[in-house]
């Protein structure tokens, strides 16, 4: 078995376990920035913040996950929200393109509904489920369930590139970053962005996360954290958390590149278990 997703998972490496990463692309116009582990994540967003032509990004091709699929028998592919990206298309019409030359072979896709932290959860339980020895179909009907237990939250500095995107209301937009307004959201279930309210001030904005989290059933289960450039943040709300649930998992990494666009500087985003 072997595990692909795309580079809005954040991950390079799944030890134990097959595992690749196809990646996505951020553009300007006439510079491209490829996503992944080595994208150099603070000149990249120098450079957008300061260019003022066309930006965006771009989903992997059908072809970059039949690469990744290499010649696995039974494989389990994790992408971003279908809501907000063509990835999740992308790599349904991969899977159809393997399945129709290899009819024996099984490929099962995993809509996050998420990003980030959302998808890294899903490949860690995926990976832990491989290592247990049990079978493809059953494997795919737990992650699902596991899926549908998880939250997705995220405090933002900055939503201009979600609002040049669509992804967001242009006056919502407009309101972020004013005088230390924050703004924070989850992910509905359909896999799109839902604002739950705005905080001004950091310690605010931990706090009000950390209630949100409570609010959808949060126990103490694991938690990844991301962050773009505001490794203090994600320290505060790890160690808000410990504070009330001492053996928590609680992982802080820097975010890769897709996920520093639309997240922008001093964003973060948060996956957790409930």
């Amino acid at each position: 078995m072997k595990i692909v997703a795309d580079s809005s998972c954040d991950m390079a490496i799944l030890p134990g376990v097959k595992f690749s990463v196809v990646p996505l692309i951020i553009s300007a116009d006439e510079r491209e920035f490829v996503d992944g582990e080595d994208l150099n994540v603070d000149e990249m967003l120098t450079f957008i913040e300061n260019y003022k032509g066309r930006t965006g990004t771009a989903c992997p091709s059908i072809q970059g996950f039949l690469d990744a699929f290499e010649d696995e028998t039974e494989l389990f592919v994790v992408t971003m929200t279908g809501s907000l990206s063509g990835t999740y298309g992308s790599a349904c019409a991969a899977r159809d393109q393997y399945i129709q030359e290899h009819p024996e072979r099984k490929v099962y896709v995993v809509d996050s509904k998420s990003t980030g932290p959302g998808e890294r959860l899903l490949i860690e339980k995926l990976s832990e489920l491989i290592e247990e020895g049990i079978s493809f179909d059953e494997i795919c009907t737990r992650i699902e369930d596991y899926k549908a237990k998880n939250h997705l939250f995220f405090g933002l500095k900055s939503i201009d590139n979600l609002a040049k995107s669509g992804r967001v209301n242009k006056l919502i937009a407009s309101a972020v970053g004013l005088l230390g307004i924050s703004i924070l959201g989850t992910a509905s279930k359909e896999g799109t962005i839902e604002p739950v309210g705005k905080s001004r001030g950091d310690v605010r904005l931990v706090r009000d996360t950390f209630k949100e989290m409570k609010a959808v059933g949060y126990r103490g289960g694991k938690v990844r954290i991301n962050n773009v450039l505001n490794v203090e943040i994600a320290d505060a709300l790890k160690h808000a958390i410990i504070a009330e649930y001492p053996n928590a998992d609680v992982l802080c990494y820097p975010a890769y590149g897709l996920n520093s666009f639309y997240a922008e500087r001093y964003g973060f985003i948060l996956g957790c278990e409930c």
